[in-house]
C-alpha cells in the first residue's frame, strides 16, 4: 500500500518513512506544502493514506486538506500537529481529515491509527484467502494449510497487493508503484526475484502456481483457486 507523508521536519519525516517502509508500505515524502499538494493531486488515486503536517511552508495542512477533498472524498488523511486544543482538533476534522494525532507521538500509536483507517477504507477486510493461503492484515501473518509461513516485509506487501486484487491482472508498473517506492529504479528482475521467492514458500509441489504469470503484462491470482 502506498502512503504520502507531507512533513517539513526532516528528522520526523525520516523516522516515519523508515518505520513505515519496515512495515511494508511504499512511502513518498514532501517537505513543503506546495510539493505535498502537487504529489497528492498527481497521485490522487494512487495513495491509500496521507499523513499531513498542519504547519508547513508554502501551504499549510488545512489548505492542502481542503484541496485534496475537492478531488477525492475518501482517501484517509491524518493530521500530524503540535496543536493541542479541542478546538484545533475539531477544526482539523471538520476540514476533512479522518484523524488527528498530536506531536510528540509514538510510532506504534500512529501505526495503529493508520491500520484502523485502512481497514475502514477496505470495508474492514482484514483476512484475505486464496486456496490454502490465508493472509491476516491485523496480525501481519500468512499461513498455508494452517501453518505459519515466514515472509519478508516486501514479500508480505507483494502478496497482500495480489490478494487485494484477486482475479485482476497486476501490471508490473502498478506493482512498482504500490509495493515499492516511486523512486525505486525499475528492474524486471527484482520483481521476478520476489515472485519466485513467494512461489517457493507458497506453492504446493506438483500443483499450479498460486501466482500466475500473464506474459508481457504482469501477474495475477485467480478468483477461484
Amino acid at each position: 500500500m502506498r502512503l504520502l507523508i507531507v512533513e517539513d521536519e526532516t528528522s520526523i519525516a525520516k523516522f516515519l518513512r523508515e518505520g513505515l517502509e519496515e512495515e511494508g508500505f511504499a512511502v513518498d515524502v514532501a517537505d513543503n506544502g506546495k510539493k505535498g499538494l502537487q504529489l497528492a493531486l498527481d497521485g490522487i488515486e494512487e495513495y491509500d493514506l496521507i499523513l499531513l503536517d498542519w504547519m508547513l511552508p508554502g501551504l499549510n495542512g488545512i489548505e492542502i486538506c481542503r484541496s485534496i477533498r475537492l478531488e477525492n472524498k475518501t482517501v484517509p488523511i491524518i493530521f500530524l500537529t503540535a496543536k493541542d486544543t479541542v478546538d484545533d482538533a475539531v477544526f482539523g476534522l471538520e476540514t476533512g481529515a479522518n484523524d488527528f494525532i498530536r506531536k510528540p507521538f509514538s510510532f506504534e500509536e500512529l501505526l495503529a491509527r493508520i491500520r484502523v483507517l485502512l481497514r475502514t477504507k477496505e470495508n474492514e477486510v482484514i483476512v484475505f484467502r486464496a486456496g490454502k493461503i490465508e493472509l491476516n492484515i491485523e496480525k501481519h501473518t500468512v499461513t498455508k494449510n494452517g501453518k505459519t509461513v515466514e515472509l519478508t516485509q516486501k514479500e508480505f506487501a507483494l502478496l497482500e497487493y495480489f490478494l487485494r486484487n484477486k482475479g485482476k491482472v497486476c501490471r508490473r508498473t502498478r506493482i512498482i508503484e504500490k509495493v515499492w517506492d516511486i523512486h525505486f529504479e525499475y528492474n524486471n528482475s527484482v520483481i521476478d526475484v520476489y515472485i519466485n521467492a513467494l512461489r517457493k514458500k507458497l506453492d504446493e509441489p506438483g500443483m499450479p502456481s498460486l501466482i500466475i504469470t500473464v506474459r508481457g503484462v504482469g501477474y495475477k491470482i485467480e478468483t477461484e483457486v
